[in-house]
């Protein structure tokens, strides 16, 4: 594992912990003088094991932050239409809060992404067992699902803004099958794309559904619900949901419906004839086509948007509904309803139970592969 500065170091701290304005006199030396790279900080220990901290930094001056403690973004920070410097995503400076099991916020998922109901399902004739942390349901990998583990980096091979993750995830690991190879790559490119690149290999049949928990406010202020971001979401489906929030196996049409972003709308603007919020899977078009863009987020505030691509078929998308205040973001400001939204895209929730969704079995000799890209744009 890294212990080391992997690059040059970056010269002018933009980090989540400040919000930063700048004059044009100002912007312009803060970007000559910023160096685009990786750096590497200690950040504690957890689980016996040391814990570090990765700035990635592109030429513009953008900065995500990563941790090897369950693989989660700390925060991305981007100008917004001022040229104010601030963290699209909720997150921490520091490991301690993470370590008290906050809602998933910035996490690698898995092995399996959203819920499995009754947290059991079948595979060649057996019955496997999965932990019942939701309720009588399976939620996000379980007990100690990835967004709990550390994982092995792995060191950049140049000075590209990039980090790469390796976890094994041994048989019977939460009542899975198969020990899982997993590999997760993300890269910041200097258009402002955060690449996360998924890759996964098996010696059994298992589950796999891996994605990536983080809350966006495209405000960069949490003092700010995210009820005025506009939203769409290129999918003519959704997966209605039981009160488990189980899928129940159709596929109904948004037509009509308070789920249909197949245009932009405000994401209040309907959210009340929706029971609980927001918290379910959207069938996006032209599944198989590759990568391509799925939805995008906009705030007339900050004049940011944010464009998801994906070779994925579905789309979670959730309001924030179980935020209450416990959490602090790296501002002291309270993570509260509705201040942050996810954008998770992954295979439909409860797959392995419902065979007539797109199959999330991945068999020895296959590979998994998926990728997704979150793009930000301003708009001046």
């Amino acid at each position: 594992m890294a212990t080391k500065l992997i690059t040059a170091m970056v010269t002018v701290g933009v980090l989540a912990a400040t919000t930063i304005s700048c004059s044009n006199e100002e912007k312009k030396e803060y970007t000559e003088k910023m160096k685009a790279g990786i750096t590497r900080n200690d950040w504690g220990h957890a689980n016996g094991q040391p814990v570090s901290l990765y700035t990635l930094t592109n030429k513009n001056g953008t900065t995500v932050k990563i941790t090897n403690y369950g693989g989660i973004v700390t925060s991305f920070v981007t100008r917004d239409k001022n040229d104010s410097m601030s963290s699209i995503v909720v997150g921490f400076d520091s490991l301690s809060p993470y370590l008290q099991s906050p809602p998933y916020f910035g996490a690698i998922i898995g092995r399996y992404g959203n819920r499995i109901g009754k947290a059991r399902f079948d595979l060649d004739g057996k019955e496997y067992k999965l932990a019942a942390n939701n309720d009588v349901n399976h939620l996000h990998g379980g007990i100690k699902g990835f967004d709990k583990v550390i994982w092995e980096v792995v060191p950049p091979l140049d000075s590209v803004p990039s980090i790469t993750l390796n976890y094994l995830s041994r048989d019977g690991e939460e009542g899975y099958p198969g020990n899982l190879q997993v590999k997760v790559k993300y890269t910041l490119t200097d258009n402002d794309e955060l690449s996360i690149v998924y890759d996964a290999e098996t010696d059994k049949a298992t589950p796999v559904n891996l994605t990536n928990h983080s809350y966006f406010n495209l405000t960069g202020d949490v003092r700010e619900t995210i009820l005025n971001h506009k939203l769409q979401i290129d999918a003519d489906g959704y997966t209605p949901v039981d009160k488990g929030l189980i899928t129940t196996g159709e596929i109904r049409n948004v037509k009509g419906t308070a789920f249909d972003f197949t245009e932009p709308r405000s994401i209040g603007s309907r959210i009340d004839s929706v029971e609980g919020g927001y918290d379910h899977n959207w069938v996006l078009n032209n599944s198989g086509g590759g990568l391509r863009k799925v939805a995008t987020l906009s705030d007339d505030k900050s004049g940011r948007s944010l464009e998801v691509y994906t070779t994925e078929p579905g789309l979670q998308f959730y309001t924030g509904n179980f935020l209450n205040g416990k959490f602090t973001n790296h501002t002291g400001t309270p993570a509260n309803f509705r201040t942050a939204l996810c954008l998770e895209t992954q295979h439909y929730p409860d797959s392995p139970n419902k065979k007539e969704f797109p199959s999330t079995i991945l068999q020895p000799g296959a590979k998994y592969h998926t990728e997704t890209v979150y793009k930000v744009n301003v708009a001046k």
